[in-house]
C-alpha cells in the first residue's frame, strides 16, 4: 500500500470527489480542503464527502483565507491537487472580481502555503478555456494564449503562470492540467449535460444557445482522473502543461440528440441567443499526455452519457 499523502483543494466537488476516491483506493492518505459554498446545492458536496466514509481528513474553509489554507497545508502532504476555484464562464462575466479573488489570489495562497510547508509536487487544474478564440483546433499545449474570452479563462492563465513561477523559483514540481468539459456521475447541476437531462425527464424546454453548432470535447470524469493520477507520478521537467480531453468533439445539437437516446425522451428545444464568452469549439490534442503520462481516455460519449443517465436516475443526492 502507498504511504503517499495528497491534499485535494475543492475535493468535495465533482472532480475532486472522484479523484479522492481514486487515491484512497490506491492507499494514499487524502485530505480535502473545501468551503462547501452555495454555487450549487452544498448538500451535493456533503453527500460526496459522506460517500468517502470518513477515509479522508476534511478541512472546511475558503482558499482566500490564508489561515485556513496554512492549517490544512501543514499536515505533511507531499502532493497537492489544486481543484478549488470559482467555475464557469458566464458567472465570471457577471462577477469577475470574485473570480479574480478566488482563482488568482486563492491559487497564490495555496501555492505559497505549499511552498512553506515543503510540498514537492503540485497539480493545478486549468481549463480548455485558456485557448480562447485564436488557437487552431485541435488545441496543442504549445499554442500561444493571446485572446481569452472570459474572466474565468483569464484567471486560469494567471494560475498557470503562478505555477510556472513557483516551479522555477522554489524547486516545486508543478503540472498544469487543462481539463476539457468534464462530465459524468456527480456532475455539477449547472452544467449542460446535467441541466439537459433534468429537462428531458421533467418535460421542460432545453435552452439551446445559438444554432447548436458550438462543439465541445466532452471528457468522462474517470478518464480525467486517470490523467490526474498519472500526473502525480510525472518525473519530467519542473513545470509542464498537459491537455486532458477526449480528443473528439460533439456539437450542441448532436449532444441533445444523444441525450434523447440515452433518456428515451424527446427534447423540447428553445432557441436562445449566443452567449458572450462561449468558445465556438474545444478539441484536445492529447499526443503529449499519451506519450508522457500514459493518458488513455477510453469512454465514448455514448457510453459516458448512458452512465450519467443511470446515475441520475438511481444515485444522485439532489
Amino acid at each position: 500500500m502507498s504511504s503517499r499523502k495528497i491534499l485535494i483543494t475543492g475535493g468535495a466537488g465533482f472532480i475532486g470527489a472522484h479523484a479522492a476516491s481514486r487515491f484512497l483506493r490506491e492507499g494514499w492518505q487524502v485530505g480535502i480542503l473545501d468551503d462547501f459554498n452555495d454555487f450549487y446545492d452544498p448538500a451535493i458536496k456533503e453527500d460526496n464527502v459522506a460517500k468517502l466514509h470518513g477515509a479522508a481528513e476534511i478541512f472546511r474553509g475558503d482558499i482566500r483565507d490564508t489561515g485556513v489554507v496554512k492549517q490544512a497545508m501543514n499536515a505533511g502532504w507531499d502532493t497537492v491537487l489544486h481543484l478549488a476555484a470559482r467555475a464557469g464562464v458566464r458567472p465570471s462575466i457577471v462577477d469577475p472580481g470574485l473570480y479574480i479573488e478566488t482563482n488568482v489570489m486563492g491559487t497564490f495562497n495555496v501555492l505559497e502555503a505549499a511552498r512553506r510547508a515543503g510540498v514537492r509536487r503540485f497539480l493545478f487544474a486549468s481549463s480548455s478555456s485558456v485557448y480562447g478564440a485564436e488557437a487552431q483546433t485541435p488545441f496543442r499545449e504549445s499554442a500561444a494564449l493571446v485572446r481569452t474570452l472570459s474572466p474565468y479563462a483569464a484567471t486560469k492563465i494567471a494560475g498557470e503562470q503562478l505555477c510556472s513561477s513557483y516551479a522555477h523559483l522554489h524547486g516545486m514540481r508543478v503540472v498544469s492540467l487543462r481539463f476539457f468539459t468534464v462530465y459524468g456521475p456527480g456532475q455539477r447541476t449547472d452544467l449542460a449535460i446535467h441541466k439537459f437531462t433534468r429537462a428531458l425527464f421533467e418535460g421542460l424546454p432545453i435552452d439551446q444557445y445559438g444554432e447548436g453548432q458550438t462543439r465541445r470535447d466532452y471528457t468522462y470524469v474517470d478518464d480525467i482522473v486517470q490523467g490526474v493520477r498519472a500526473a502525480a507520478d510525472y518525473e519530467g521537467p519542473a513545470y509542464e502543461v498537459f491537455n486532458l480531453g477526449g480528443s473528439h468533439t460533439v456539437s450542441l445539437s448532436e449532444l441533445i440528440k444523444k441525450l434523447e437516446v440515452a433518456t428515451g425522451r424527446e427534447a423540447i428545444v428553445r432557441l436562445c441567443p449566443e452567449q458572450p464568452g462561449d468558445m465556438p469549439a474545444t478539441w484536445a490534442e492529447i499526443t503529449k499526455a499519451r506519450e508522457l503520462l500514459g493518458y488513455a481516455p477510453d469512454t465514448t460519449i455514448d457510453e459516458g452519457l448512458a452512465k450519467f443517465v443511470h446515475w441520475y436516475q438511481t444515485d444522485r443526492a439532489v
